[in-house]
Formats: structure tokens, sequence, C-alpha cells
């Protein structure tokens, strides 16, 4: 998995049809140029079906064969998910894909005409001088797999998200009519006070059911972790409750149909757990990665499904750039502006590498003890955030060498890290 510009400029020969598409929802539109940027038959529009697929198809078809050229390389924008079908249709038809980064659209569409206009003309034909000047990536398509794993880890993210904000719509609602009831319960997902949210939410009706009423239905769902003294700091505070009392029949309602979306998510979320984990369990070295301590099944099954087939990387660095944690700096004659990472790839990998090396920076020994190394050591000290990156990129070879190699962790080489500097400021 090489991406160098001389190697994507060689891609584009004399025998090369270059193709730019405008991906819309449902027309697309695409011109067609050689490789010195000579357009070689006017734009065409078709549908964003199968129909239309194969109408493109033809159309490059019979241009290549008049022109003499012997292969097709078409370049589109990663416009959302509209290019998810056209993608694997060109593919399938031995066309080669290529994206180009949708900001160097916008930079570079003004070099024609010196107008920032944007139509479907246009487009298209910026599109393709990006690519016949090397300035695109080609796409990874998951298979197999690792598509199941990331369509699962997709839909686990989606239902985290839908929870997020089911758990701050009750939490809204308990600060409003009922705001004393967090003195009590210190989560409101427990089973005890899921109960009470689901059954007696109000101050008045927790009143009304009096302690003994509230014991006897914890007992019903054998509760023993609540009793008669959890029940009478309720009953307490609902006495005193400063909670609106207005609309308490419409809020009930509200909190109820809050209560059974948490209830329906939390299933949802157990059963892609499930399947994430059958998943995950199939790619070879996994068993391996979740043997270091502080790793889990959600950081390593969504390592791999933002990465993909990992014998597609030569270098753990790749993996690295991807995730946006490649180093840029702005510096100019005697000025050394301050370095930071690049942010450019996979964002929600860079994120999932970020929240899932604080637990191992607190639970695993060695990676602790080189986390205090990099934040205490008298030269170049880091801050924790900087010292958390570069252990995220630490980790990054570590999965690498572990998936590639199908060795064990081995916790000494990480000790290693910190003795080397040791031993050269002691030479």
């Amino acid at each position: 998995m090489k991406y160098t510009q001389n190697e994507k400029i060689l891609q584009v020969t004399e025998s090369t049809l270059i193709i730019g598409v405008d991906i819309a929802s449902e027309i697309h539109y695409a011109r067609v140029f050689d490789q010195r940027g000579i357009e070689l038959a006017k734009l065409i529009k078709f549908s964003n079906d199968a129909e239309g697929f194969k109408e493109f198809v033809s159309w490059a078809e019979e241009i290549k064969d008049k022109n003499n050229k012997h292969k097709v390389m078409v370049g589109m924008e990663p416009t959302g998910h509209y290019w998810f079908n056209i993608a694997p249709y060109l593919k399938d038809h031995g066309i080669k894909i290529v994206l180009v980064n949708p900001f160097h659209v916008k930079r570079s569409k003004e070099l024609d005409d010196n107008n920032p206009t944007k139509n479907d003309r246009k487009d298209p034909k910026t599109i393709a001088m990006l690519v016949k000047d090397g300035r695109y990536m080609e796409p990874y398509i998951p298979e197999g797999i690792y598509s199941e794993l990331r369509t699962a880890m997709e839909t686990r993210w989606q239902i985290v998200k839908q929870l997020n904000v089911i758990r701050n719509r009750v939490k809204r609602w308990i600060s409003i009519y009922f705001p004393e009831f967090n003195r009590v319960f210190g989560d409101w997902e427990g089973k005890a006070s899921l109960i009470i949210l689901k059954e007696f939410s109000t101050p008045a009706k927790l009143i009304e059911k009096g302690i003994d009423g509230i014991i006897a239905r914890w007992k019903q769902d054998k509760l023993r972790a609540v009793g008669r003294k959890r029940a009478s700091a309720l009953i307490e505070v609902a006495r005193t409750s400063v909670g609106v009392r207005e609309g308490l029949v419409a809020a009930e309602n509200d909190l109820a149909i809050l209560i059974e979306d948490y209830e329906m998510r939390m299933q949802q979320y157990e059963r892609t757990l499930l399947m994430i984990e059958q998943l995950a369990y199939q790619i070879p070295g996994m068993l391996e990665i979740l043997k270091i301590k502080g790793i889990g099944l959600v950081t390593a099954a969504g390592f791999i499904a933002e990465v993909g087939d990992i014998s597609r990387f030569e270098h753990p660095k790749q993996i690295q750039k991807l995730a946006g944690l490649s180093l840029k700096e702005n510096s100019s004659g005697k000025h050394k502006g301050k370095t930071t990472i690049s942010k450019r790839g996979r964002r929600r990998l860079r994120a999932l590498l970020f929240q899932g090396i604080m637990p191992v920076a607190a639970k695993n020994p060695e990676f602790r003890e080189l986390h205090s190394h990099y934040t205490t050591r008298k030269k170049n000290p880091l801050k924790k955030k900087q010292s958390l990156i570069l252990l995220s990129c630490k980790l990054i070879r570590i999965f690498f060498a572990l998936l590639t190699k199908g060795v064990a962790y081995d916790p000494q080489k990480m000790i290693n890290d910190i003795k080397r500097p040791l031993l050269q400021e002691a030479a």
C-alpha cells in the first residue's frame, strides 16, 4: 500500500482514459479527458441506478475504443454515502476507482476560469484534473468479515449516539420534575431507580405509594441492594421536592416513552455487541490483542473495523497517518511553529484510539509507567494529552505487530522504551 505522488502520477499513462464524476443523490455528471487534460467527448449525465450505471460504462467503453485507450480511471468526490453503489459496480466491470479530496476540489476549481462558481458541468473537470496530476487516493472497500465488522461497529456507534440523547433527556426531565431524585440515586440507570422512574416518577406518586409499597415493588424483581433506608430517603425528598407540579400527566407520558426507548436501545446494543464479539474472534490475532490489560472488545474490534485488512499496510506509520495522528509543523525561516497532529484521516479511528488509550494508561502497568516517563522526564517532558497521543501511536505499532506477525504481546518491550533513554543519559 504505497501512495507516493510519483507512483500515483505514473499510473496515468498515454493509454489511460480519465473520467471525472460529480456524484449526487439522483443524477451524476461525468466528463472524460486524456492524460494531457484534453476533453475527448461531451458531458454525460446518468441516473443513480442500474440502468444509469450501465449507460455510463457503455459510454466509457465506447470512448476508450474510439481513442485507442486501454484502461479507464474514474475519479469522484466521496460525497456522503451516494458513491457506495456506483463504486462496487464499476469495480466489478474492471474500472479503477479513485477519490479526490472535496477540499482540494473547492480550492482548485478557480484555476481554469478564476471564478468560484460551482455547477454540475465544472466540477467533473476539476476532479479529472486532480486525478491527472496524481492528487487522489485509492479507496479501500472492505470485503467479507471486515465489511461485516465495519457495519456492525457503525450500528453500535449509532445506537450509542441515540442512547446518549435519551440519557440527556431523562436527566433534563429529572432536573425539572424531581431534582431531589439524584440525592437518593447517583445513577438513574440502575434497576431500582428505573423501577421508580417507570412506576412512581413524580413526588406525589411516591408519597401515595409509601415506604412499604416501594419496598414491595422492589421485592417483586428480587432486588437486594436497596431496602427501607433507600425507600425512606425517597419519601423524605419527595415531601420537600421543588419540582414542577404542572403538566404532570403529559410529563409522565414523556418519561415513559423515554424509558421505553432506552430499554429498547439497550437490547439492540447488547444484541449488536454480541454480533461484534462473534465477528471479532474470527480475525487472526484478535485474542492476543484482547490479552493486553486495559484493551476491551470495543477498542480492538473498532480498530479492525476502521483499518480493515491489516495486510494491505506495509508499516504502522501508514495507519498512524490514516488516523490523522501524523505530525505537522508550520515553520518558515527562523520561525519554528508549533507541532501538532494533522487530524487528516478517519476521525472515528482517531477518537477510538484516544478513548481506548485512557483506560490502558490507567490499568496497564507498562503503559502507565511509560506515560509517567513521558510526562515527568527532565528533557522535553510532554503534557498528559501529548503523552496519550504518543501512546496511541505506540498502541498502533503493537496492534500491527500482533496482527501481521502473529506474535504474543510482550510487556518487557514496552519497558525497554523507558530504559533506552535512561541508558543513553547515563552514557
